[in-house]
């Protein structure tokens, strides 16, 4: 019989989280207390926001249903465990969904799971090659939750960056917000020894450490940490637009292609047309138009013909001497 309140409500909600009906004789019988203490328990649940649903009968059954609003949940270890590797794995990839929500869960999950349940998950993940659609770099989960957790908690950030030249330096500053472009994350923050705001690769962040300074949060140049890391973008390389045909009808092209792209619409031929903006080099999006699996041509620009041409070429010779080699 467990006597103590809290605890017993506790092992009443572990219970009520099972997706099934529970009659309330059982329950009785789990918790060893009475039916009217059981009700009692039930009524205190709903008083914190649990929709606990009761059904008539001779021995009336009771279910926690979906309400207005998300309560507290009760893990076990294996559920917490599984968590925590699911979000882990999506988020050390800028997958287009897995968005700034799903790192913040993942900081608050770790911040509360024991360290045995933290080895398990660690030992899981790095034993565990995830097959994933992302075309970005990946990134150590515990880097971007240490930024979810100092953005939350408005608490200065300190990290090692490497620049795109691979200049190295170490930055203190005040976290803004992260920004998942469906590519890569950013952080959006305020550079405290260069008295500026600045937007960071999460991918070339290492150590981070937050430093338990807190800070009131300076507002933003210009509209929202969204739209702030795109002007920033176009700013730091040369955007182009491109248009490519292809011979599947857009739902196909559509599947094949990450959402960055654009979206191909119909070209009133039985194909599509993609057009789009990027400031990648040419010569990856020609890597990744081929990669496709679909057949296409390119009307722009120019830098994109070319590149693809060239692209073909090489693959052929290369098809050629791979043939020729087995022909031996």
């Amino acid at each position: 019989m467990t006597t103590d309140t809290p605890a017993r409500l506790l092992q009443l909600l572990s219970l009520l989280q099972t997706p099934r009906e529970w009659p309330g004789g059982e329950l009785s019988r789990r918790l060893g207390v009475s039916r009217r203490t059981v009700r009692r328990d039930i009524d205190r649940l709903r008083e914190l926001g649990y929709p606990v649903q009761a059904s008539k009968g001779a021995d009336g059954g009771y279910r926690l249903v979906a309400g207005k609003a998300m309560p507290p949940l009760l893990l076990d270890d294996e559920e917490a465990v599984a968590i925590a590797v699911g979000l882990r794995a999506g988020a050390g990839h800028a997958v287009e969904g897995v968005d700034e929500a799903s790192v913040r869960a993942l900081a608050k999950l770790e911040q509360v799971l024991p360290a045995r349940l933290r080895r398990r998950v660690t030992t899981l993940q790095a034993a565990t090659t995830p097959l994933t659609s992302g075309d970005g770099a990946t990134i150590a989960p515990e880097t971007l939750t240490v930024m979810a957790s100092t953005v939350a908690g408005q608490e200065r950030l300190r990290f090692a960056y490497r620049a795109k030249d691979g200049t190295a330096s170490r930055r203190l500053t005040e976290p803004y917000r992260l920004v998942s472009t469906g590519r890569r994350w950013y952080l959006v923050a305020y550079d405290v020894d260069r008295a500026g705001w600045r937007t960071f690769r999460a991918d070339r962040v290492s150590k981070p450490f937050a430093t338990g300074a807190r800070f009131t949060p300076r507002e933003l140049p210009e509209g929202d940490a969204a739209e702030y890391l795109r002007r920033s973008l176009q700013g730091q390389a040369h955007e182009y637009t491109f248009e490519v045909v292809f011979e599947e009808p857009p739902e196909a092209v559509a599947a094949r292609l990450p959402a960055w792209m654009g979206r191909p619409v119909e070209d009133g031929a039985g194909g599509s047309l993609l057009r789009g903006t990027t400031a990648d080099p040419v010569e990856w999006l020609a890597l990744r138009l081929a990669m496709s699996g679909c057949e296409f041509s390119v009307r722009e620009p120019r830098e994109l013909v070319e590149c693809v041409r060239e692209l073909g070429a090489r693959l052929g010779r290369a098809g050629g001497a791979g043939g020729a080699g087995g022909a031996r």
